[in-house]
């Protein structure tokens, strides 16, 4: 449980108990593909999805992992000497491949130094229950802790459906409820204002994930980003599509911080893509400052409902 003094309990509080040193995630591209876009289940991808717009310089998918992480390493050690690393494995599916290769890249993150961790970034519906087994006899092995984090972006299925996720919500409770039970810190991705969705569908989707075993959400809003179907749906003259403003976002996190269940740890509030890839919404701010102004609305409101 978090200090008290805190609003909500942060990554940092989930690292610390995890890791006795100051941790910096390391994202590596080890050229997976998405089972929504290769045909395996779907096609055309998630309609907001444009995976280049979190992928770092340093993350090319032609250079092997360790190459990855010591160009990773090399960018965040000048300023931070003594830091350790999570491989991150972010871009796509990274559970995407047969159990010998995916273990091999595992295992290769976590022999570089000072690399104490990994985290696989994939899809509910892609962790099959041979893989969660070995992931648990990795992360209780002398290599290194591994983490999970999933895809689930809404629990409403209507949604789900909207936006081509092809997997559902049940999905969603099946993996947590594994990785979980193989003793593996798991947590999930959640979009808020995707398409249809109501501020009181966002919270209800906060409500259901407080039922879930899970250790960290990360959460931010939906950003339109070129070359997506999204994107075109947004030029319409009859979207649908609303987005927020800062302001109004604001109030909707204070609203999930009062109401996620307090042992969660909360990674983020906002993504902030590229400024050459994003249409809308262009708030110009980073998870820091939004932070800074979420932790001042949220004391600000706290001193409002005690003078009253």
């Amino acid at each position: 449980m978090p200090p008290t003094s805190k609003p909500y309990r942060d990554y940092a509080d989930l690292l610390s108990e995890l890791f006795p040193w100051k941790m910096q995630k390391l994202s590596v591209n080890a050229g997976f593909t998405c089972p929504n876009r290769d045909g395996s289940i779907g096609t055309g991808g998630c309609t907001y999805c444009n995976n280049a717009s979190f992928s770092p310089s340093y993350c090319d998918p032609s250079d092997p992992v360790t190459t990855q992480l010591e160009k990773g390493k090399a960018f965040f050690g000048k300023k931070y000497a003594d830091m350790r690393y999570l491989a991150y494995f972010q871009t796509y599916t990274n559970t995407l491949a047969g159990n010998e290769r995916l273990l091999q890249l595992y295992t290769e993150a976590l022999t570089v130094d000072k690399v104490e961790g990994i985290i696989i970034g994939t899809r509910p519906d892609c962790i099959p229950p041979k893989l969660i087994e070995a992931l648990s006899l990795l992360s209780n092995g002398q290599h290194g802790r591994v983490m999970i984090e999933l895809g689930a972006e809404s629990s409403h299925q209507r949604t789900l459906t909207r936006i081509n996720r092809c997997h559902t919500w049940a999905d969603t409770v099946q993996a947590v409820h594994a990785v979980h039970t193989a003793g593996i810190p798991v947590g999930v991705h959640l979009i808020m204002g995707l398409p249809g969705e109501t501020r009181d569908d966002m919270l209800a989707t906060i409500d259901t994930v407080n039922t879930l075993p899970i250790d960290m959400v990360k959460i931010h809003q939906l950003q339109i980003l070129r070359g997506t179907r999204m994107a075109r749906e947004y030029a319409c003259p009859d979207t649908d599509i609303r987005l927020f403003d800062v302001d109004s976002y604001l109030d909707l996190c204070c609203d999930i911080v009062r109401r996620l269940r307090r042992d969660i740890a909360i990674d983020r509030f906002i993504s902030q893509s590229p400024a050459d890839m994003l249409i809308a919404p262009r708030w110009g701010l980073k998870n820091y400052q939004f932070v800074h102004l979420l932790h001042r609305r949220l004391a600000q409101t706290a001193t409002e409902n005690a003078s009253t």
